[in-house]
């Protein structure tokens, strides 16, 4: 593999502050300005040796920027022979149990080793083209870390019934989805609905947060709240709560029910609450100091599960050709269960 092209631009002495972008198209005229956007978002630029994700950033005379180029790479993603755990299959769809540490589409810094590199493999050619050439029969995902079931189309027809009762969310169909996740605490109530708009956080582009902005009313001059964000809902059932030798539940099995499925958001929900789950390093960063007070078994067992506690347990939805209701469960993996045996003892 190629190694990737360091680049460096000086913003000359009279040349005037302006965006990061335009001054990186100025002088760099071989590359495209949606290309360098590219790249900055990625995080690759540098100003003055810190990293810059902002493309609107000004920078003026004298600036030293750096560009982080990667290797190009194959423009469609390859067969690569990676063991699936398949549920069910017939000549429309697959259903399969996604293993921890498996990316379900090639993305910046993740071109190989994914779910749909394996899929290539096991389904050949009748993947080609369905949903676009970098998740062909992609209509959902999970995150890298979280395990169970998803459902991919093999074919133009099943991809376009299955993508249809997705983008339903259930509403008027058989669609189900539901979650089991291990988090801090216990919620005050059994059962609840976190109803929080998401979006990209305006501080990390790599992580998704509750957002909401105020504005001024035009009418009667009264404050409104709005969301700038996608709106998500997550349904929540309390299943067991562990004291794991504290007086109070230290940690609870959440069952989660999705009416929405946006990027992380059972993750971010849960952690809006103040329940982030077990392992978390992006969203439960703030309750590591728990860890200590877990009993040493239980500790033990969840620095060896090194992800968070989040599995897909249920995945129902209508067969796109045949109409028949199809449904799936999917048992805790070991490592995670291993978790929820030592909080039961």
């Amino acid at each position: 593999m190629s190694e990737s092209e360091v680049r460096e631009v000086q913003i000359a002495e009279d040349e005037a502050v302006e965006r990061l972008d335009r001054a990186l198209a100025k002088a760099l005229p071989d590359m495209s300005r949606n290309r360098l956007q590219g790249l900055i978002k990625d995080g690759q630029v540098t100003i003055d040796g810190a990293v810059v994700a902002d493309t609107k950033r000004k920078v003026g005379p004298g600036a030293v920027i750096s560009l982080i180029i990667p290797p190009t790479v194959a423009a469609e993603p390859v067969s690569e022979n990676i063991p699936l755990n398949v549920i069910y299959e017939d000549d429309e769809l697959i259903v399969i149990d996604k293993q921890a540490g498996l990316v379900v589409h090639p993305a910046a810094g993740h071109e190989t080793g994914t779910l749909v590199n394996a899929l290539i493999n096991h389904c050949g050619e009748s993947l080609s083209g369905i949903g676009g050439v970098k998740r062909p029969g992609i209509v959902h995902r999970l995150d890298k870390d979280t395990t169970g079931l998803m459902v991919v189309a093999k074919t133009d027809r099943a991809h376009q019934g299955l993508a249809a009762q997705f983008a339903d969310h259930g509403r008027t169909g058989p669609l189900e989805r539901s979650y089991l996740a291990l988090v801090w605490g216990a919620p005050d109530r059994k059962k609840g609905t976190i109803d929080a708009p998401l979006a990209r956080s305006p501080h990390n582009r790599e992580k998704i947060a509750v957002v909401r902005q105020w504005h001024q009313s035009q009418n009667d001059g009264e404050e409104e709240e709005r969301s700038r964000g996608r709106f998500a809902i997550t349904h929540y059932s309390v299943e067991q709560t562990f004291n794991d030798g504290q007086e109070q539940p230290f940690v609870a099995l959440v069952r989660c029910t999705l009416e929405t499925g946006r990027t992380h958001q059972i993750r971010v929900h849960m952690s809006h609450i103040g329940h982030p789950l077990l392992g978390d390093m992006t969203y439960g960063a703030g309750f590591l100091t728990k860890i200590s007070k877990l009993r040493p078994e239980t500790r033990e067992a969840l620095e060896t599960l090194g992800r968070q506690a989040l599995h897909a347990a249920v995945l129902g939805f209508e067969h796109p050709v045949t109409g028949e209701v199809m449904y799936f469960e999917s048992a805790i993996p070991d490592d995670m269960q291993r978790v929820v045996k030592c909080l039961q003892k």
